[in-house]
Formats: structure tokens, C-alpha cells, sequence
């Protein structure tokens, strides 16, 4: 056990997991979309539901989508903020089956666009977990940088992205592999534990058969 799952994380309450869990949410949703969401439906499930607005998970998830972090004093005024920076959005509840009670959906649109569907799990102390991208399977915290790949199920395309990775120096920490059908539509999620170069999304989307690439690092690779 680590000395921050003790004291918890630096945060505007009141709760870890509704509140500071919460941004982080968002604020990784954010960046999974990589780019500034224009539209936001969010559902919430479990206790994120029924006691959610009490902990002021909506306006926490809201703060993340715009950017902030879990010690943002600005929280409690996301509504606001959100008006101001031209994001809207909508809020419903979800019953998803065998889903951890503090876990939301977050269906998004950036400014360009894009698009994302991403469902995620606050699992205490501030901590999170990313289970669904896009409608397939996933596993992963948020908390390193990390390369997910959409792609059609075919040989190549796994040597394609750690062939990438190598020369670029970039070291592969975890590597998670997931697919809804043999040949079908797959999603390759690799925690790195250096910074993923931007120019990788350039590279690799001229790949046949690779659809989408994200790259989400904790700080801007220099």
C-alpha cells in the first residue's frame, strides 16, 4: 500500500471517489478525445446516480472535461465555466450491468468532430479505471502514458505499433490487446513509460486497417 492511499489525494471535496475521482474522469476523458469537448452526454450509474449530485459529482466530471485538476478550486463553479467556454451538456442515469456502483459514461464531441465513448470507473482515493473505449473492452488507470490503437483485427498491425514505439525510443510498460470478434474491430492499449511523440498518430494512420489512434501522456512529450 502506498502512502497516498492512506491520506488520499490533494483535493476540493467533499469525497475522493464522487468528487476527485470524478475530475480525473473526465479531465482523462479529455484528453483520450484529444481535443477540447464541445458536448458532453453523461449517464451515471450505481452511487454516482443516487448520491452523485450531493457529492457534487456532476459538477466534478464537468471540471474535467474543461481541463481542471482535483485540487481545482474552481470545481464547484464548472457550470459556469462550462457556459463560458461554449461546452454543453447533458446528464442522465444508467444501469450497466456488473459495473463498479461509482462508474459514468461519458459520451463526447470535440470541436472538430470527433467523437468518443468512454466509460470509467472511480475506484477510491482519487483513483480511476478506463473499462470501455468506444464499445470495447479496456483496462487502464490514466496514471501513465499510454497508446491505444484502433484497428481491424489482422495480422501486423501489434508489430506495426511496437515497431514505432522502438524507434522512437519509447519503452513499452503494459500492453493490452482487445477485440469483440476474431477479424473484427480490436482496440491495442500500451502504457509506455516515456512520453509518446505526437508525430506516432501521423505515422501510424497510414496504416491500412488501423482507424484511430489516441495518445494520452501526463506531461507534453518535449
Amino acid at each position: 500500500m502506498r502512502l497516498f492511499d492512506i491520506l488520499g489525494p490533494i483535493m476540493v471535496g467533499p469525497s475522493s471517489s464522487h468528487t476527485a475521482g470524478a475530475v480525473r474522469i473526465g479531465l482523462t476523458a479529455r484528453k483520450l478525445l484529444g481535443e477540447a469537448p464541445v458536448h458532453a452526454d453523461i449517464s451515471l450509474h450505481g452511487s454516482f446516480a443516487l448520491t452523485g449530485h450531493g457529492h457534487g459529482t456532476d459538477c466534478a466530471l464537468i471540471a474535467g472535461l474543461l481541463g481542471m485538476q482535483p485540487d481545482d478550486l474552481r470545481i464547484p463553479n464548472s457550470y459556469a465555466l462550462a457556459e463560458q467556454e461554449g461546452l454543453s451538456f447533458t446528464f442522465s442515469t444508467v444501469q450497466i450491468r456488473n459495473a463498479h456502483p461509482n462508474t459514468a459514461r461519458l459520451q463526447l464531441t470535440g470541436a472538430s468532430g470527433r467523437t468518443l465513448d468512454v466509460v470509467a470507473e472511480s475506484i477510491g482515493g482519487g483513483r480511476i479505471r478506463v473499462s470501455s473505449i468506444d464499445g470495447i473492452e479496456a483496462n487502464f488507470s490514466g496514471e501513465h502514458n499510454t497508446l491505444i490503437v484502433h484497428n481491424q483485427d489482422t495480422p501486423g498491425h501489434v508489430a506495426a505499433v511496437t515497431s514505432a514505439l522502438m524507434q522512437r525510443h519509447v519503452n513499452i510498460a503494459t500492453m493490452q490487446l482487445f477485440r469483440n470478434a476474431q477479424g473484427g474491430y480490436a482496440v491495442m492499449i500500451l502504457e509506455c513509460d516515456q512520453p509518446i511523440p505526437t508525430d506516432i498518430e501521423q505515422w501510424l494512420s497510414h496504416i491500412d486497417g488501423i482507424q484511430k489512434i489516441t495518445i494520452f501522456n501526463q506531461e507534453d512529450p518535449s
